[in-house]
């Protein structure tokens, strides 16, 4: 006789762990889900509230009327919860009718919402503009010559924000007299080459040369307040960066710029010459996602020009 399935001694009203996801998400997306899941928990108050199929939907209708986030960021974090839970399922957290009851709470569409996608789209930055940000930074003092090797990074990388203040010294790879950065991105389970420019390559150099402690991170961090800057051997944080970005933007007389609007300007004007080359650039794993998000959409002045 075949011995029966056991089933996890788990209370019903017990929120399912999400090392349920071991194994099949990578740790960069397991750390996503466990940020949107516990928003969502928070919201809910309780686990026997967020085990309901209707606090989820009504979940989504917060997000939409009190947050600015993008409908596609939405849908996100409600396909986490509702991965998880589907997983739970499977493996006897909770019963098939509420995995099914979770997986029929709809998606956002993302055409009913296209003003409020317009408000939310990124700055567009035009290579003059570019240039101008970049040199923003005065060189002349040790964290100015950070910030410069950091904002030519970013915008000679296409990197994403985490892989930069990640980077070491040891993921910047020579090929063929040019650089390259070994980064493991989102949903990546295996290390990918990102471009990096010569000058990006000059001002890490340069930096590394100039910075007073070691460390194995590229970009770090300085600490204090009130006094004299002290520099650490720790990277610099995501939040660091988006300020300083949007520091150098105001500087250099632009709109307010994200880290992510660096990965938008290689994106885009890698796909004016090659779109496969801007998808490995990126690592996206499918073409239609930078086709979708990089190709610019709108007629460019005298595109006929020269055709006959």
């Amino acid at each position: 006789m075949a011995t029966p399935l056991a089933v996890p001694d788990v209370p019903p009203a017990a929120w399912p762990p999400l090392t349920l996801l071991v194994g099949q998400l990578t740790a960069s997306s397991l750390a996503k889900y466990a940020q949107y899941v516990a928003a969502y928990r928070a919201w809910c108050g309780s686990d026997a509230v967020a085990l309901a199929p209707t606090s989820l939907a009504r979940w989504r209708t917060h997000l939409v009327q009190h947050t600015p986030l993008h409908p596609d960021t939405i849908n996100h974090r409600l396909a986490a919860v509702k991965r998880l839970i589907a997983e739970a399922a499977a493996q006897g957290y909770c019963d098939a009718a509420t995995a099914d009851a979770f997986a029929r709470v709809r998606p956002l569409k993302p055409q009913t919402l296209l003003d409020r996608g317009r408000r939310l789209r990124r700055t567009r930055l035009l290579p003059a503009e570019m240039r101008r940000l970049c040199e923003a930074p005065a060189v002349d003092t040790l964290r100015g010559l950070r910030d410069r090797a950091l904002l030519a990074t970013l915008a000679s990388s296409g990197c994403r924000v985490a892989e930069v203040v990640a980077l070491t010294a040891a993921q910047i790879v020579a090929r063929a007299g040019r650089f390259q950065v070994q980064v493991l991105g989102k949903g990546q389970a295996t290390p990918r080459l990102a471009p990096l420019s010569q000058e990006a390559y000059s001002l890490i150099t340069a930096w590394l040369a100039q910075r007073p402690v070691a460390s194995a991170w590229v970009f770090t961090r300085f600490a204090g307040r009130g006094g004299p800057a002290r520099l650490t051997t720790l990277p610099l944080s995501t939040a660091a960066v988006r300020e300083l970005v949007q520091h150098y933007a105001a500087q250099a007389g632009l709109p307010p710029v994200t880290p992510h609007d660096f990965r938008r300007f290689v994106g885009t004007q890698l796909a004016r010459r090659d779109v496969r080359q801007a998808q490995k650039a990126l690592g996206h794993a499918h073409i239609e996602t930078t086709a979708r998000h990089y190709i610019l959409d709108e007629l460019e002045v005298g595109v006929t020009d020269g055709l006959y």
